[in-house]
């Protein structure tokens, strides 16, 4: 099961870099740091530049703890927090099913980095190499309330941005692609 786990842990990780890197550097066919500027002002996340460094910078440094088995509690709440926000502040109204904007997809991936916490990563993990895996329901737990409470801090604190400044669009933030972008997703 070890191995599988791994290639859970290459995959998802893996995609939670990509992701990041489209944020941060504009990979991948992503809005690099002014483009996720605009969309994090768009959704109220004030001020707009530190939001879309931190979102940039959560996935792609919880991606690589995850793939890489290092950490794997802290990159499981860093990740669910990125994932939470990105429900809460776009994928909410629009239901839960993928193919309208919403949020099922998110949701799937805190479940599953979720479970990873309460597994652990494996034998071919750096926490087992380096002997500070830690895993369980107490720790998944941890983590996940971790994530979301770290979510709810995030969206207060933008709340508290720019008192005055007002944005409110009638339609989610597109990407590049024309699709609804997940903030911090």
């Amino acid at each position: 099961m070890s191995v599988a786990r791994l290639g859970f842990r290459l995959l998802v990780g893996g995609l939670f870099v990509g992701h990041g890197t489209q944020k941060l550097f504009g990979w991948f066919g992503g809005p690099g740091r002014a483009g996720t500027e605009g969309m994090m002002e768009a959704l109220q996340m004030r001020p707009a530049k530190v939001h879309a460094t931190l979102a940039g910078i959560t996935e792609t440094a919880g991606g690589a703890l995850l793939a890489a088995g290092l950490a794997t509690p802290v990159a499981a709440s860093a990740l669910t927090g990125v994932m939470t926000t990105s429900i809460r502040k776009v994928h909410l109204p629009n239901g839960p099913w993928n193919a309208n904007g919403g949020w099922e997809y998110n949701a799937v991936l805190i479940g599953a980095v979720t479970a990873l916490a309460e597994t652990g990563p494996g034998d071919l993990s750096l926490d087992s190499l380096l002997g500070i895996e830690r895993r369980g329901p107490a720790v998944a737990l941890a983590a996940l309330g971790a994530g979301v409470a770290t979510s709810f801090l995030a969206v207060a604190v933008a709340g508290r941005g720019r008192p005055g400044v007002t944005s409110s669009p009638s339609a989610p933030p597109q990407d590049s692609a024309g699709d609804p972008t997940t903030a911090g997703a």
